[in-house]
């Protein structure tokens, strides 16, 4: 059996509590609807349920409530900004931490740069020279640097194309230890990031549209009004189909759109191109975004 590719997403999540029962009507929905899907984002951790429209998904939403008496609260998805740095930044941080007995002490020294790959691959390199940090030592910098790299330090989404180097630092004979050259680390990575120039990168993608030759006028004026970049427009007969490349984040809700614009007679498909730097307004609204949602966990604990 055929099954088309869902068009549409959203992102959903009981009013309440989740409970068993938002559970076993996504099971069910996905076993009576191929059409229908449900997905966990590794990323943000939303769920995100996909389907072939906006009605499609709205009478699972209220079947939810009507069979099942879960609320649900539904939204787009959350877009999968990335954080990279444009500048080299040196670093010097000392952690010290006394607790009573045997403290904390770690020093590391070097600098932070972005590493133009292609590809986005971190890298973290140790240019010691006298052993002044153990190799254990080094190795607990390492798993540092790779684990603030999860997480950046703007938006708390994951950091591409950039490179750490050790290059000196200080030890304690007593306060030492594995953890506090990982905390050091991870310290260090934090206020460097900040100081380097930092970037959010958004996904853009490559959006090809297929519609009849009347509507084409309709099509790109919306692509304009998302500051797409039109590529390729090829005119046949009948149909035309124009290529573009467009930020993830301005295509959400663009299905039904498209549908308003060409009577339901246009079609389209978008895959994931490269990561570009957000606008500079933009990359402002996510901080502070980030920053309020993250004052008002702090306020729930």
């Amino acid at each position: 059996m055929f099954v088309p590719d869902p068009v549409i997403s959203l992102s959903i999540k009981p009013k309440n509590k989740e409970t068993a029962a938002f559970s076993k009507a996504m099971n069910r929905f996905q076993r009576e609807d191929p059409t229908f899907r449900c997905k966990v984002d590794p990323e943000s951790q939303e769920t995100i349920i996909s389907g072939m429209g906006e009605l499609h998904l709205e009478i699972y939403v209220e079947r939810l409530r009507r069979e099942y008496g879960v609320d649900c609260v539904t939204g787009k998805p959350e877009v999968a900004y990335r954080e990279t740095i444009d500048s080299r930044q040196e670093f010097d941080y000392i952690f010290k931490r006394q607790t009573g007995g045997a403290g904390d002490y770690a020093r590391v020294m070097g600098y932070m740069e972005p590493t133009r790959d292609p590809e986005g691959k971190n890298h973290f390199e140790e240019q010691i020279v006298g052993g002044h940090i153990s190799e254990k030592f080094l190795y607990a910098c390492e798993k540092g640097f790779l684990k603030s790299t999860e997480k950046g330090p703007m938006i708390g989404h994951r950091v591409l194309g950039t490179r750490m180097i050790i290059n000196d630092g200080a030890t304690h004979m007593v306060d030492s230890s594995e953890m506090s050259f990982k905390m050091a680390t991870e310290y260090a990575f934090r206020d460097t990031f900040k100081l380097a120039n930092p970037i959010i990168l958004e996904p853009i993608m490559k959006v090809a549209i297929s519609a009849p030759n009347e509507f084409q006028g309709n099509i790109v004026g919306l692509m304009n009004k998302r500051n797409a970049v039109i590529e390729d427009s090829e005119i046949g007969a009948d149909e035309f189909t124009l290529t573009a490349t467009c930020s993830l984040n301005a295509m959400f809700g663009f299905s039904s759109q498209l549908r308003a614009a060409t009577q339901g007679k246009g079609e389209f498909s978008m895959e994931f191109k490269d990561y570009l730097p957000t606008p500079p307004q933009l990359q402002k609204e996510l901080i502070a975004n980030f920053e309020k949602e993250r004052a008002r966990r702090n306020a729930a604990k």
